[in-house]
């Protein structure tokens, strides 16, 4: 689970340095993966469901301030 982590981490840092269509749906796909795996983590009492929650809050935020960037005002 640690490595999908890892996996949807490094890929929104590929997309950072190079932006195309292709890293971007290479970080949609490793972020779809990653919360399919840590739900049944949770369904099967592998992760603890707060766990769980955080590890997907961090996944969001990084993939959020990735694709979709604030603009300074």
């Amino acid at each position: 689970m640690r490595t999908l982590m890892k996996n949807c981490f490094a890929a929104c840092l590929s997309y950072e340095k190079t932006p195309s269509e292709e890293t971007k749906s290479a970080v949609q796909l490793s972020f779809n993966s990653a919360f399919s795996k840590i739900d049944k983590a949770v369904k099967r009492g592998v992760l603890h469901k707060n766990s769980g929650a955080n590890q997907k809050s961090r996944l969001s935020n990084a993939v959020k301030s990735v694709l979709e960037p604030t603009v300074n005002k």
